[in-house]
């Protein structure tokens, strides 16, 4: 077997010389097999353990904090970050915080105006982990939870030079992640409806005074699963 980095995502090792390769992500030392043919499988373990010291693990249930749960007489599978939303606002002291149903407030003004433009505010802001918070919401962001992503979007691009508001509008997130630590993403069985959402600001971006127009394309199955997750 042989395997090559595959791009975009570097993290992930596609095997060459097959119509369908394996794809196995891999971190470091932590390893992600995914197929229906169990064979295969077998055989993959069986070709990386003659190179390297492997120890198997079975069936997956988490890998770098997101947990797996799988319903295999439903044929749907979970992926939850129930845990890290829930120990991410206790690092930075927000794990008192009250829930919120939504993703940001619209009383937020999140615009340069809101930067720290004084010396001592500057230095007075540099001393909150403002930028640790914002990397710490992404890590989530980009696993399972996309329903941030336009939240945390606009306040990574204040990290460099961040004001008392958009500090403040970090703290609505994790009000909102506590309201929905249980939500996770869920890959299914079930018939799957394909739909578009478009939407314009008209001129709302205060920075540069232009309309900014936007669209998203769903073609996923996006439950919640109310369970508890036990490790």
């Amino acid at each position: 077997m042989h395997f090559t980095k595959h791009r975009p995502s570097l993290c992930i090792r596609e095997e060459v010389g097959w119509r369908k390769p394996f794809r196995p992500p891999l971190y470091v030392d932590d390893m992600l097999i995914v197929r229906q043919d169990m064979n295969k499988i077998s055989s993959l373990k069986k070709a990386l353990g003659k190179s390297f010291a492997m120890k198997n693990m079975g069936s997956a249930k988490q890998i770098l904090g997101v947990y797996i749960v799988q319903d295999k007489t439903k044929k749907f599978l979970w992926f939850s970050q129930e845990k890290y939303v829930t120990k991410v606002p206790q690092r930075f002291n927000k794990q008192d915080v009250n829930p919120v149903g939504s993703t940001l407030s619209t009383n937020y003004k999140l615009n340069r105006n809101r930067c720290s433009k004084k010396k001592t505010k500057k230095a007075e802001m540099n001393k909150i982990p403002y930028a640790l918070e914002v990397r710490s919401l992404m890590y989530a962001m980009v696993c399972t939870r996309a329903d941030i992503a336009y939240a945390v979007r606009g306040l990574s691009r204040f990290m460099s030079n961040t004001g008392r508001e958009h500090w403040t509008a970090i703290k609505w997130i994790f009000q909102y992640l506590k309201d929905t630590s249980s939500v996770c993403l869920g890959f299914g069985s079930s018939d799957h409806v394909l739909e578009g959402f478009t939407d314009s600001d008209m001129s709302h971006d205060d920075d540069i005074s232009l309309s900014t127009s936007r669209y998203m394309m769903i073609f996923l199955v996006v439950r919640e699963y109310r369970e508890k997750v036990t490790t």
